[in-house]
């Protein structure tokens, strides 16, 4: 039994995380596993389901790696004393929502390979949608996996192109000439951290340094947690290759075109942190932009407008700064729970909604109240938490969505079901308010998404159908299709 049929079948209205990914090199020779757990930590909303590092000494044995990767959140699987074991002053780490391939120990990254050349640890954001026969390629020379996800797949293209290259970096970028889709990667080799973006830029990945150290990211607030300052993004389709006798090299030989970039949008909108910068936007000021977008293109008379923590907090606030209507707080938030669909079972979700959330009935009793949230894909949460509202007395309820609505899947990271399990699919707008009980329901405009990111390249193939890429000729989502 597999954990991935219950993820990507079960009715939930919340996208998945991605992945967050985390590299550094200590020039000086430090330890550096507890700044790995620290920089995961700023990235946790990524991905809850598993959490690893792996670490090696670039002045120890040549191809020395020491890991411990486990299910659950940072502070169950690592304890002080696993972190005082891992001593290396190279290392990189992960924390893991499955996009593709079940949810499992063995597919906890990062993985580790040892092979002629010595060691490679590796570290993937994404999905690649050509996954299948390149496994199976891999298969029928002999390959044998030890994990259902594509991040292994990688792995191993690198390790092979690794056999007839001068460098490691050289192999990353043969490997890159191969794999089609969304990856980030951080590539630890015994004396050098490589980090690499697909050439559309889907996933996010920066640059820091601290000192003598030098660190790749996910996100600049892991930067930030760790006390780095932030140097650059690494641009889509570049591959930096970072060394005490050379600093950051660059090789962008893999980019294309700024037209043809296409970053997912939801980074901005929901997966990354607000105090985070992508590319140079803030994601703080994307979401506000939503927000003010919203009320300049579906103003409605209430009394208050509140956000859906966490991610519709900030949208919520540029409503009311654009349309004067006060910001309030409706909702009570448990501190301990995770957003709504980390637990892949059935039972941990029928009542996850009311065990995340709480209704303020002082703040909402009486008025008339817009809702901002990120998103709707089946409708099932907004349902919920409308009634929640109109429980606590509200009287009216204006829904808002920062996001338009969905059509169409995602094959490159993002959950996004099969078109028949979207709400939205073959439903008008006033369908989908009866629905899910609203008085009123407000998209965003597509046309406003490139206003919010600075007219950024993005990816809208979930809105539009347009994929950036020829989506899959093979479903690789799982039972979505179903």
């Amino acid at each position: 039994m597999t954990d991935k049929i219950y993820v990507q079948t079960e009715d939930q209205d919340k996208l998945k995380e991605e992945c967050g990914v985390f590299g550094i090199y200590d020039f000086d020779g430090g330890n550096v596993a507890s700044t790995i757990y620290y920089g995961l930590f700023a990235l946790q909303h990524r991905g809850q389901e598993s959490c690893g590092i792996a670490v090696s000494d670039t002045n120890g044995p040549k191809g020395k790696v020491l890991s411990a990767k486990d299910m659950g959140l940072l502070n169950e699987a690592f304890t002080p004393e696993i972190l005082e074991k891992l001593k290396g002053d190279i290392g990189v780490g992960h924390v893991r929502y499955s996009t593709a391939g079940s949810s499992t120990r063995e597919n906890a990254q990062p993985l580790v390979l040892n092979y002629v050349k010595g060691t490679l640890g590796l570290a993937h954001n994404g999905n690649l949608i050509n996954a299948p026969e390149l496994r199976r390629e891999l298969e029928y020379t002999g390959a044998i996996f030890q994990t259902t996800i594509d991040s292994e797949v990688i792995a191993y293209h690198i390790a092979r192109e690794r056999l007839n290259s001068a460098t490691v970096e050289e192999a990353v970028r043969r490997a890159m000439k191969k794999i089609k889709g969304a990856y980030s990667l951080i590539v630890m080799s015994p004396r050098k951290l490589i980090g690499a973006r697909d050439p559309f830029g889907f996933k996010p990945l920066c640059i820091g340094k601290r000192d003598n150290t030098y660190i790749l990211a996910s996100e600049t607030c892991a930067l930030d947690t760790v006390g780095a300052e932030f140097v650059r993004d690494v641009l889509p389709g570049e591959i930096v290759t970072i060394s005490p006798e050379k600093g950051i090299e660059s090789d962008t030989s893999m980019c294309l075109p700024k037209s043809e970039e296409a970053r997912c949008i939801f980074e901005y909108i929901y997966f990354a942190r607000p105090d985070s910068y992508i590319d140079g936007i803030s994601v703080y000021n994307a979401r506000m932009l939503a927000g003010k977008f919203l009320a300049m293109d579906s103003p409605v008379d209430a009394d208050i407008v509140v956000g859906v923590p966490e991610s519709g907090n900030v949208a919520a606030l540029g409503y009311s700064l654009a349309s004067g209507i006060p910001y309030g707080t409706a909702f009570v938030k448990n501190a301990y729970v995770g957003r709504t669909f980390i637990k892949p079972k059935q039972k941990s979700r029928e009542s996850s909604v009311q065990v995340k959330l709480n209704a303020l009935k002082e703040a909402v009793a009486g008025k008339r109240v817009i809702m901002i949230d990120d998103s709707i894909v089946r409708g099932t949460t907004s349902d919920r938490i409308v009634h929640m509202l109109r429980e606590a007395g509200a009287k009216e309820v204006h829904m808002r969505v920062s996001s338009p609505p969905f059509l169409w899947p995602c094959y490159f990271g993002t959950d996004v079901p099969a078109r028949d399990q979207l709400i939205a699919y073959n439903r008008s707008v006033d369908e989908i308010r009866q629905i899910i009980g609203a008085d009123s329901l407000g998209y965003l405009r597509i046309e406003r998404l490139e206003e919010m990111v600075g007219h950024l390249g993005i990816c809208k193939g979930c809105f539009t159908g347009r994929y950036p890429l020829d989506p899959p000729k093979e479903d690789i989502r799982g039972d979505f299709d179903k």
